[in-house]
């Protein structure tokens, strides 16, 4: 099984610019500019969630950013690269394996290991796709972790979810618990849904009364 494949989240711009270490910029100018557009986009680029990215995208992102700036390949060669291979798309950048000689971007295609450059005698860095994924998956981890603060509170925000009231520290509405809760789901089923809601999560979501939520 693709070892992405069972990751299924969307990160806003905000989000990954803190898992990769781009700027909303370098996002917004190379979406533009047709070099990385997110998977989930919207045609209403003024919808504050027009643009969201999968993790394969944030998996591709980071690996770029690894090139740029630990072994100081251009952007200029990159976009050369993929506009070579532009049948990957993005999985060009989340799915081959890469190595890096003389600042360039080279790659085996063929599955052999036979890479022509080391006939130079030059020495071949490999930048191992398994050791990003492994750190966006912890970055991500990290990014969901809740402040226990937030543990058992109910926040409103326009930027989310429409400013409907939902779990603090998280995306779930309200109204989704409320929902299980009517179909007849107890607490238990509830958090089974949403494993990372607690006891008291559930419970304030189903006492929850209009204007309670915090700004």
């Amino acid at each position: 099984m693709d070892e992405m494949s069972n990751v299924i989240a969307a990160f806003s711009a905000e989000q990954v610019q803190r898992l990769t270490g781009l700027t909303k910029r370098q996002l917004g100018y190379w979406d533009s500019a047709g070099f990385f557009a997110p998977s989930y986009a919207d045609d209403d680029h003024r919808s504050p969630y027009s643009r969201l990215y999968s993790f394969r995208d944030v998996v591709g992102l980071r690996t770029i950013w690894r090139l740029t700036e630990e072994f100081d390949v251009s952007l200029q060669h990159l976009r050369k690269v993929a506009e070579k291979l532009s049948h990957l798309t993005n999985d060009l950048w989340s799915t081959q394996v890469l190595y890096v000689l003389g600042k360039k971007v080279i790659f085996d295609e063929t599955g052999t290991g036979r890479l022509r450059e080391m006939l130079s005698g030059q020495y071949v860095n490999g930048l191992a796709l398994g050791e990003v994924i492994s750190d966006m998956r912890q970055a991500v981890d990290q990014l969901r972790q809740r402040h226990p603060d937030q543990i058992g509170g109910i926040t409103r925000s326009r930027f989310v979810n429409h400013n409907a009231p939902v779990i603090a520290g998280t995306r779930i509405p309200v109204s989704a618990i409320r929902d299980f809760a009517e179909a007849g789901y107890t607490v238990e089923k509830i958090i089974a849904e949403y494993p990372d809601l607690t006891e008291r999560d559930v419970t304030a979501a189903l006492s929850y009364q209009e204007g309670d939520a915090a700004a």
